[in-house]
């Protein structure tokens, strides 16, 4: 029962933390960048314990939370796209680095400290591209009503697949990666998220903040992009800590594991969110 209360409290206030840092553009920034930093750390420390890998953790964390503000200020309209360019710097070194360490196998430690930047760093990011908009007017306007919605849908996603599959789960969904999953759980899941997004889009209309101007079925496809890339992105973590024999990623979140175990399933759904609102804009 213990355990229970310790997770629950703690999935309470992550909730909370997500949800409030939204309403506010230097929060979002602030939390994110943390929440950028704490995952890379966290990864890099984890690859670190396989044989014959050694990146730079230190670098490579600094690295991705630059990579986020950078983001987070060009997206605002507050820097000039020149901000990149101490990153790039940074991802030059990283590559011309392994030339002197002599480490046995330079290969997979480059491997592995771009992954570091393009499964962590680069997801968190694109939070900046939803949530900020260039007004004809050339100003920028900050939303938090896209952003949130990927964290809610997700939340939904995860609460009506477990429900669905604990009550009528029978046929695996991925058993080699993730023997819990079923068919099931997750078309419960999406039915949830389907109808929470036609609520969204409902209320956002109500009060005048879809400034998307997504139409019903637009908001439905927005919720099943994020629930199949949300279901895809923890099936890598998990298959990511079966290839490391690890049960958890870490132990930062009492009752939830480390910071992967959490932002599994939005490293994927964000990007994805990010590709579909584009698309739209296309036809």
């Amino acid at each position: 029962m213990s355990n229970f209360i310790v997770r629950t409290v703690t999935g309470v206030l992550f909730v909370a933390a997500i949800v409030v840092c939204f309403l506010e553009p230097a929060a979002m920034a602030a939390l994110f960048a943390l929440a950028t930093g704490l995952t890379v750390w966290e990864f890099a420390g984890l690859v670190n314990g396989r044989d014959g890998v050694w990146i730079n953790r230190f670098i490579c964390t600094v690295a991705g939370v630059y990579f986020f503000l950078a983001m987070t200020g060009y997206n605002a309209g507050i820097t000039p796209s020149t901000v990149f360019i101490p990153y790039l710097i940074t991802v030059i070194y990283l590559f011309v680095s392994e030339l002197y360490a002599k480490n046995p196998d330079p290969v997979n430690n480059w491997a592995y400290t771009m992954m570091s930047q393009m499964y962590v760093a680069l997801p968190f990011s694109m939070l900046n591209v939803l949530a900020y908009r260039s007004l004809p007017d050339g100003s920028v306007a900050y939303t938090c009503l896209m952003p949130l919605c990927v964290f809610v849908f997700l939340w939904i996603n995860d609460s009506g697949a477990y429900c669905c599959g604990s009550l009528f789960g029978r046929h695996k969904l991925f058993p080699r990666v993730s023997p819990g999953k079923s068919w099931e759980g997750s078309i419960g899941g999406a039915v949830f998220v389907m109808l929470a997004a036609v609520g969204v889009w409902y209320l956002a209309d109500k009060y005048g903040i879809n400034d998307l101007q997504l139409r019903h079925y637009e908001w439905v496809g927005l919720g099943l992009v994020i629930v199949v890339f949300g279901t895809w992105g923890d099936l890598v973590e998990s298959l990511f800590k079966r290839t490391l024999g690890i049960k958890d990623s870490g132990n930062i979140l009492p009752g939830h594991g480390g910071m992967l175990d959490r932002f599994d399933s939005s490293l994927l759904a964000i990007p994805a969110a990010v590709i579909y609102l584009y698309t739209l804009t296309l036809f």
